[in-house]
């Protein structure tokens, strides 16, 4: 999360504070006193039925545009807290910040405490208190363990394979279509290839020392076709899990286009590095590549999920781990 000085109140244009609760931290202005909360805060501290709604409404973009947000300074929308309610309060579609001016998250409704339990004997405290003391000292081996696994099953049934998941991911305002039709696309391809491959390649690959064969066309046919299953499973699963983001953010033809620019930087650096070669490239990973660069450089506060069987965590990452991640398949792979 954040230093609250790198946040900007969208009202006043002064610097944020942070503020410490039991559930988490939100960004107060001292000015006007409005307040930058997560999205994952506000699931912490209110009911469902006072924060579904908002969701709704933001997820479908059913708002006007509004305020720049407090801090990617992309432009929010104001959305309607419920269908019945008069106040209106800004969201960022982007990095998922929500904006309340002062008095306006009084209108959610607070969770209600869990019941106090009695309390326990003397002996009883003491041995919850040494559990307690051998949970933190095993959360101490690394910030990012964390016992709580991801709600959806595919998500848990990836984690077990040793690929990385989006933790807590916000719905998206649209279906991927962009995403799904390239990957299938890529995956029919591959696998009508898989029949014949070597000649294949050799036809349709990216040979570095025939660069221009076929009018420079095997710049983009190469695109398309795989070493093999492993190499064609990994790339679709990170082009699957991260390219919605991407296509969300940019919108279907920029983020086609971000594929098709990386694509084409990947096959001049290979080319570049031996230009005699005879070896044929072939595969998305250049593509990939400037799709997962980009998700690790605009949604920094998106964590990753994957289960360490090391330590018997599930364990958050840093978006920026994807590129890592990423990276060590294609030297696996």
């Amino acid at each position: 999360m954040p230093d609250g000085s790198e946040l900007l109140c969208p009202r006043c244009k002064v610097p944020l504070k942070d503020v410490r609760t039991s559930g988490g931290i939100f960004y107060g202005c001292d000015v006007c006193g409005g307040r930058a909360v997560t999205i994952e805060l506000l699931r912490k501290r209110f009911t469902p039925e006072s924060i579904n709604p908002l969701s709704l409404h933001a997820m479908r973009g059913e708002g006007r545009v509004s305020v720049p947000c407090p801090s990617c300074r992309q432009p929010m929308i104001g959305v309607a807290l419920s269908a019945r309610a008069e106040i209106n309060v800004d969201v960022c579609q982007h990095c998922h910040f929500i904006w309340f001016d002062a008095h306006e998250v009084d209108t959610l409704v607070p969770r209600q405490p869990e019941p106090v339990a009695p309390e326990l004997p003397q002996k009883a405290r003491e041995m919850l208190a040494i559990a307690e003391v051998e949970r933190l000292s095993k959360q101490a081996e690394g910030p990012d363990l964390d016992s709580a696994a991801p709600e959806e099953s595919w998500k848990q049934i990836a984690t077990f394979l040793g690929m990385p998941v989006e933790f807590d991911a916000p719905e998206e305002q649209r279906r991927p279509w962009a995403t799904w039709l390239l990957s299938a696309a890529i995956i029919c391809a591959s696998l009508v290839a898989f029949s014949n491959l070597r000649e294949v390649v050799q036809r349709f690959g990216s040979i570095p020392a025939e660069a221009t064969r076929l009018g420079g066309l095997t710049l983009v046919t190469s695109f398309f076709l795989h070493a093999g299953i492993i190499h064609l499973a990994g790339n679709m699963y990170f082009l699957l899990a991260f390219g919605h983001a991407v296509e969300n953010f940019l919108r279907p033809l920029r983020y086609l286009a971000l594929i098709a620019l990386a694509a084409f930087i990947g096959d001049l650096a290979h080319i570049a590095l031996d230009p005699r070669s005879q070896t044929p490239c072939m595969g998305a990973s250049g593509g990939i590549a400037g799709v997962i660069t980009f998700y690790a450089l605009n949604f920094p506060r998106m964590r990753l999920a994957f289960w360490g069987f090391v330590w018997r965590h599930w364990i958050r990452l840093p978006a920026w781990f994807v590129f890592v991640l990423w990276f060590l398949f294609q030297i696996i792979g």
